[in-house]
């Protein structure tokens, strides 16, 4: 009896303690008050802790692929007036009132650049990517496979448009009458086999007859023959493969490729693998220098192209008269 006596009174002094604390102090802090207060803040009414399944929604950890169970559907966004349409690019026209000279193509789109002449311009001019040429914008300087050609991508008002260095136009022939036998092979060596479009015909006999051969290195060209060259150009060039080449860095000079004795160039002395390092003196690793080059052959009198072939260096004279 003593002993409950004495656990009694220890009780109750200890809670009258409490009592006479929290009137002096305020309530003391218990070990349940930040439980409480977390509930509090759930919102439990109940004091029972509530559970969201909201974060694995959100999350959706279970598939990768599909995403978050609640994504809001993703908006297909609406072409802008005046934007640019670029879904087939290789199958654009071509433009109007703007032709191509030069086209080098680089391995970083920027430092590409094409002589470029638009209408009313008296002579081409050097454009890289972002400049403007007869009222249009130059979007891409590359090469087009499907037509076979350096080619650069201009832009007008949202419409796309190319201009293509080497374009053959091909014309029909008049149609069989049916039941006609087909028409007999030429025997002519100067004329190109039927239906060989996609590659450049051997030189025309007018052409080749005005270029004299006096040796490995020396030619005699006949003036009137230029004018036919470079209005024929894009047709007689067409074979051949321009390729700047570089060597840490520098370029040296281009490299020609698809060079066969019939064509042009190669009536003209150069071989297929010659890498073209001056002509006239001009270095023909600058676009610049090549374009002023080009721009003085209709008035030049003597020619002298260098180039290396096979580790040497060869030079070549044509006396134009």
């Amino acid at each position: 009896m003593l002993l409950l006596v004495a656990l009694a009174a220890y009780f109750q002094a200890g809670g009258a303690t409490e009592l006479v604390g929290a009137a002096l102090i305020g309530p003391m802090p218990s070990a349940s008050a930040p439980r409480a207060t977390s509930i509090a803040r759930r919102g439990s009414s109940d004091g029972i802790e509530t559970r969201s399944a909201q974060p694995i929604i959100d999350r959706n950890p279970f598939d990768s692929v599909t995403g978050p169970l609640n994504a809001k559907p993703i908006a297909t966004p609406v072409p802008k007036a005046n934007e640019l349409e670029t879904t087939d690019p290789l199958t654009a026209a071509a433009c109007d009132g703007v032709a191509a000279f030069i086209i080098t193509e680089s391995t970083d789109p920027l430092w590409s650049v094409a002589a470029l002449q638009g209408s009313g311009e008296p002579r081409p001019r050097m454009r890289r990517v972002g400049d403007d040429v007869a009222g249009k914008k130059v979007e891409y300087i590359g090469f087009n496979p499907l037509e076979d050609s350096p080619s650069v991508w201009l832009s007008n008002a949202g419409a796309l448009c190319q201009t293509l260095l080497f374009k053959v136009q091909l014309v029909p022939g008049p149609a069989a009458a049916p039941g006609a036998p087909a028409p007999a092979a030429s025997t002519d060596p100067a004329t190109p086999p039927a239906g060989s479009g996609r590659g450049a015909p051997s030189i025309p006999p007018e052409i080749a007859a005005k270029i004299q051969k006096v040796s490995d290195t020396e030619y005699q060209i006949d003036r009137t023959v230029i004018d036919q060259i470079l209005e024929k150009q894009h047709e007689l060039m067409r074979t051949a493969r321009i390729v700047p080449e570089q060597k840490d860095g520098k370029v040296l000079g281009v490299r020609l490729f698809g060079i066969r004795p019939d064509t042009l160039l190669g009536t003209l002395g150069l071989q297929n693998g010659d890498r073209l390092e001056t002509l006239n003196g001009y270095n023909m690793a600058s676009p610049e220098k090549a374009l002023e080059a080009y721009a003085r052959l209709r008035t030049a009198s003597n020619l002298n192209v260098k180039v290396s072939r096979r580790g040497q260096n060869v030079s070549i004279d044509y006396h134009i008269k």
